[in-house]
C-alpha cells in the first residue's frame, strides 16, 4: 500500500497544482490481530484515527486502503468527525473539558511538550501538539475564552508565530473515556489493580462488545468512485484472513463478526457506488471491459546518452515523455542533464511550493516546444502508453538501484557472561591471576550443606583451578591475533608475570604514540576543501527524507573541519538506522568536489558490500566512480580496480581491510571513512595511524568503546552526536510470551502479509533443522532458510 501511495501522491501532485489543496492518504491496517492480546501500534492508531477523520471530514481525495482494513467495521462518519477539536481566538471552551477530552483521544500528558501527541497544561496555558502539524500550539485561556492561540519551537519552547484557529486530530480513532474502560474491564474479567492504568493491551478490540459497530468505509464517500486492485488477489486475502481469524475461535476477544466484514458483505456494501476493478492480466473479463496497452519502459542503468537518444526519437515521433525524480536535487540534476544533451523540457509541479529559480531557469534555458516533462514524485519504475504516445519513466529507469540495499545490522557489544556462556569444553581462557588456560567444564562441588558450582581450567603439566562462578569476572575468552594456539601457563609460574609486564610496556609506548600521532596531526598542514558548491547542494537536495536536527548539525561540524587547515578526525556516534550513511556520503561528495578520492572502510564483507550498495545507488545521477575490493571480488577485476584507482579513475573505494593492504595505492586520498572502528585488529589499525597523518578522517560507530569515547571527551577527537530518530520511525515493539506454535505461526504469517522478512534465531546448532522443520510446517507457503556459524562461505 505504501509504494501505491506514494505513486498515487506524485501523479496527483502533477494533475492537481493547487497549493493548500487536500493529498492523498493511506489508511492503513491494524498491525496485530485480536486475538494476539496486544494493542495496536501507536503511530498505526494515529494515522487511522487522522484518516478516518480526513474521510468524515471530506478532506481527503484519494484514500488507499488495503483490503484487511477495508473489511473493518467503522461508526458512523459524524462519530470520526467529533473526536478532533477546533478552537478559534474569541471562542468560548470549557477549559477542563479541552483537557479531558485530549487525553480521551489518546493525548500523553508531559511537560515540556516536545513529541507528536503530547499536550502539557500550566495555569490557563495548553501545550498541544497535534499529528500533521508542523509545530505544537500554545494556547493561551482566559478562563474559557480562547484569547490567544501560537505556533511554538520544540527546542527553545519560544513561541514563533501567531495564528487564529488550530484543530487539534485525534490519536486514536476511539476515545477511551473511563467509563467505556470500566465497561470493557467488567466484561474481560479484568479488574483494575492498585495504581494500574485502566486500559489493557488490546482493550480497543473490546468496543465493538460495548459500542457495536454498524457502519463500514462504503458510509463515508457514498458517490464516490471505487477502484478494486486485481481483485482476486483481493478476494484470497479476504478469505485468508477469515481463516486466521476463525482458527483462533476461542481465543477472541469479541465474536469477529463483530469487527470484519466477510467480503460478500464489504461488496454489498459497496454496490451502489461507482467500481472500476484494475486487473493486469484480463482473464475471464467481461465484455464490457476496457483494455490499456502499455509496455514497460527500457532500463537505462545510468547511460544518460542513450536515454537522450530514444527520448529523442519518442519525441519526433510524435510522443511526450515524463520522467519522475524523488527530490528536488534529483531534479535539478535531471535538468542539467536534459539542458547538456539540448532536449527542451517542462518543470512540473514539486508538489511542495513553487519551483525553485534553478530550475525555472533551466527550463527556460531549454528552449523550444517541450515534449519532456520533469516531476517530483516517488516512481520506481514506469510504463509507456501506446495511445496517447505517452512515456512515464521512473527515477530507477534511468539509474541502476540494487534490491538488496539494506541499513547495516545492528551489534552492540555483549554482555561479558554472555561471552563465557558460549564456552565449550577446551576452549581457552585467560584468567587474570593465573593466565592461559584450557576450559574443561562446569564442576559441581560440596560446600557444607549445600553445593556449588564450578569452571574448571586446566594448566601446564596438567595442574587444575577451580573458580566459583561468583568470581567469572576473573576469567574471559582467549583471543589470538595469531593462527596457532599459544602454550598454557604453569599454575604459580613467571611467564604470566611477564607477559603481563611485557604487554604494560607496549601500552605505554602504544599510548606514546597516539600522543605524538595526535601532535602531529595538530600540528599538520591539512588539505582545506572549498566552500559548498551547486552539485554539493544539488546531491543535497536529492536526499529524500527531511534531515533531523542532529543530522545538520553534524554536517556543519563535518564540513566546517574539512574546510579548516587542520586534518580532520571526528567521531560520530548515532543508533542504527539514525542516517550516519547520509552524512557520510555527504562528506564524500565535498571531497570528490575539489578530485579527491575516497576510501571507505567496513569491518565485515557483508556491511562493505551494503555500503557499496548505498553509495551506488546514491551517487548514480553524478559522474562518480564508485568500486568495493574485498575477497569476493575476482582477482581479474580487483587488479583492474586497483590499477585504475591509483591512476585516479576511481573516486570513492569501498572494502574490508583489504583496503589497508600495501598494493592499495590511492593516487590523491583526501577523506577517510570508517564505519565501527572498534571491531579492527590491531595490526590493522596500526596500518590506520599511517592513514590518518594528513587525510581528514570521519569515524563512524553505533557503540563507541570507551578508550575512543575518552578521546573525544578528553579532546583528542571531535565528535558529533545524532540522537534525533528520523520522522515517523517505529518503536521497535517487543513481546515476551511462552512458546506457542499458534503465536509464532501468526507473527509469521502477520510480517509475510506485509511484504516483510522474518528472523528466527535458534538458540542450538544440532538442532537448528529440526526447528527449521517445524516452522515450515506451521507456515506452508514460506520459503525458510538455515545460516550458522558453522557454516562454510
Amino acid at each position: 500500500a505504501e509504494p501505491l501511495l506514494e505513486s498515487a501522491t506524485a501523479f496527483f501532485n502533477v494533475l492537481v497544482s493547487a497549493t493548500g489543496a487536500a493529498r492523498p492518504q493511506l489508511l492503513p491496517e491494524w498491525d496485530v490481530l485480536p486475538h494476539q492480546g496486544l494493542s495496536p501500534h501507536s503511530a498505526v492508531s494515529q494515522q487511522r484515527a487522522v484518516a478516518f477523520w480526513r474521510l468524515a471530514a471530506s478532506q481527503a481525495p484519494l484514500t488507499i486502503v488495503p483490503i484487511r482494513a477495508a473489511m473493518v467495521r467503522t461508526e458512523e462518519p459524524d462519530y470520526y468527525r467529533q473526536l478532533a477539536l477546533s478552537l478559534q481566538v474569541g471562542e468560548e471552551v470549557p477549559f477542563e473539558e479541552v483537557a479531558r477530552h485530549l487525553a480521551s483521544i489518546g493525548y500523553q500528558r508531559r511537560d515540556p511538550v516536545e513529541m507528536v501527541g503530547e499536550y502539557c497544561v500550566r495555569g490557563g496555558i495548553l501545550d498541544v501538539f497535534s499529528p500533521e502539524s508542523p509545530r505544537p500550539v500554545r494556547i493561551e485561556f482566559l478562563g474559557d475564552l480562547v484569547e490567544s492561540i501560537r505556533l511554538f519551537d520544540v527546542s527553545t519552547q519560544r513561541s514563533v508565530v501567531k495564528t487564529d484557529q488550530c484543530t487539534l486530530l485525534p490519536m486514536l480513532e476511539f476515545p477511551k473515556t473511563p467509563a467505556l474502560l470500566a465497561e470493557i474491564r467488567e466484561l474481560a474479567a479484568r479488574p483494575a489493580a492498585v495504581g494500574e492504568e485502566a486500559e489493557f493491551p488490546g482493550w480497543e478490540f473490546w468496543t465493538p462488545m460495548v459500542r457495536p459497530r454498524t457502519a463500514s468505509l462504503a458510509s463515508f464517500q457514498k458517490s464516490a468512485i471505487t477502484l478494486w486492485l486485481e481483485p482476486q488477489r483481493l478476494v484470497t486475502a479476504a478469505y485468508k484472513l477469515w481463516e486466521r481469524l476463525e482458527q483462533e475461535g476461542a481465543a477472541q476477544v469479541c465474536p469477529p463478526e463483530r469487527l470484519f466484514l466477510r467480503w460478500d458483505e464489504l461488496q454489498r456494501e459497496f454496490e451502489h457506488a461507482p467500481q472500476i476493478f484494475l486487473a493486469e492480466l484480463a482473464l475471464d473479463a467481461p465484455a464490457e471491459s476496457l483494455e490499456i496497452s502499455t509496455r514497460p519502459t527500457m532500463r537505462f542503468r545510468g547511460n544518460m546518452r542513450v536515454a537522450a537518444a530514444e527520448v529523442r526519437n519518442f519525441i519526433e515521433g510524435g510522443g511526450r515523455a515524463v520522467f519522475f525524480a524523488p527530490a528536488r536535487g534529483e531534479l535539478e540534476r535531471l535538468a542539467d542533464i536534459f539542458q547538456e544533451y539540448s532536449i527542451p523540457f517542462q518543470i512540473g509541479s514539486e508538489g511542495e511550493g513553487t519551483s525553485s529559480g534553478y530550475l525555472a531557469s533551466r527550463a527556460w534555458q531549454g528552449g523550444g516546444p517541450a515534449g519532456v516533462f520533469l516531476a517530483k514524485g516517488r516512481i520506481r519504475h514506469g510504463t509507456v502508453l501506446s495511445d496517447p504516445a505517452l512515456a512515464i519513466f521512473g527515477w530507477e529507469d534511468l539509474f541502476e538501484a540494487s534490491e538488496f540495499v539494506a541499513r547495516p545490522a545492528e551489534r552492540p557489544l555483549g554482555a561479558f557472561s554472555a561471552d563465557l556462556a558460549d564456552l565449550k569444553p577446551g576452549d581457552l581462557v585467560v584468567h587474570s591471576q593465573h593466565g592461559i588456560g584450557r576450559f574443561l567444564g562446569l564442576r559441581e562441588i560440596a560446600q557444607g550443606e549445600g553445593a556449588g558450582e564450578y569452571l574448571l581450567l586446566e594448566y601446564a603439566g596438567g595442574a587444575k583451578l577451580y573458580v566459583p562462578l561468583t568470581r567469572m569476572d576473573l576469567v574471559q575468552r582467549f583471543r589470538g591475533s595469531g593462527d596457532g594456539a599459544p602454550p598454557l601457563d604453569k599454575l604459580g609460574g613467571v611467564t604470566w608475570e611477564r607477559t603481563k609486564k611485557r604487554v604494560k610496556a607496549r601500552m605505554r609506548d602504544m599510548a606514546e604514540e597516539l600522543l605524538k600521532l595526535y601532535a602531529e596531526r595538530k600540528l599538520a598542514q591539512g588539505f582545506r576543501f572549498s566552500p559548498d558548491s551547486n552539485w554539493q547542494r544539488e546531491f543535497e537536495d536529492a536526499f529524500e527524507f527531511t534531515e533531523t536536527p542532529d543530522q545538520l548539525n553534524a554536517i556543519r561540524d563535518i564540513k566546517r573541519d574539512m574546510e579548516s587547515d587542520q586534518p580532520m578526525d571526528r567521531l560520530l556516534c548515532g543508533d542504527v538506522g539514525f542516517g550516519k550513511t547520509e552524512v557520510a556520503m555527504r562528506a564524500a561528495f565535498k571531497a570528490l568536489g575539489d578530485g579527491r578520492q575516497v576510501a571507505v572502510l567496513a569491518p565485515t564483507t557483508v556491511l562493505a558490500f551494503q555500503h557499496f550498495e548505498t553509495f551506488r545507488r546514491r551517487f548514480a545521477p553524478f559522474p562518480v566512480r564508485v568500486e568495493m575490493l574485498s575477497r569476493f571480488v575476482p582477482a581479474k577485476q580487483r587488479a583492474a580496480i586497483l590499477e585504475d584507482l591509483s591512476a585516479g579513475k576511481v573516486d570513492i573505494l569501498i572494502g574490508t581491510h583489504r583496503l589497508l593492504s600495501k598494493d592499495v595505492q590511492f593516487a590523491d586520498l583526501g577523506l577517510l571513512i570508517v564505519d565501527e572502528e572498534q571491531r579492527f585488529g590491531v595490526s590493522h589499525k596500526e596500518r590506520l595511524k599511517q592513514l590518518k597523518k594528513n587525510v581528514d578522517v570521519l569515524t563512524m560507530t553505533a557503540t563507541p568503546i570507551p578508550r575512543t569515547l575518552h578521546m573525544s571527551l578528553a579532546g583528542l577527537r571531535d565528535m558529533s552526536v545524532i540522537e534525533t530518530p528520523p520522522k515517523d520511525r517505529l518503536a521497535i515493539h517487543t513481546v515476551v510470551a511462552r512458546f506457542d506454535p499458534a503465536l509464532i505461526r501468526a507473527a509469521i504469517e502477520q510480517e509475510l502479509s506485509r511484504g516483510g522478512q522474518v528472523y528466527f534465531v535458534h538458540n542450538r546448532v544440532d538442532t537448528i533443522w529440526s526447528r527449521a522443520a517445524e516452522i515450515q510446517q506451521l507456515v506452508p507457503q514460506c520459503r525458510i532458510r538455515v545460516g550458522h556459524g558453522q557454516m562454510g562461505e
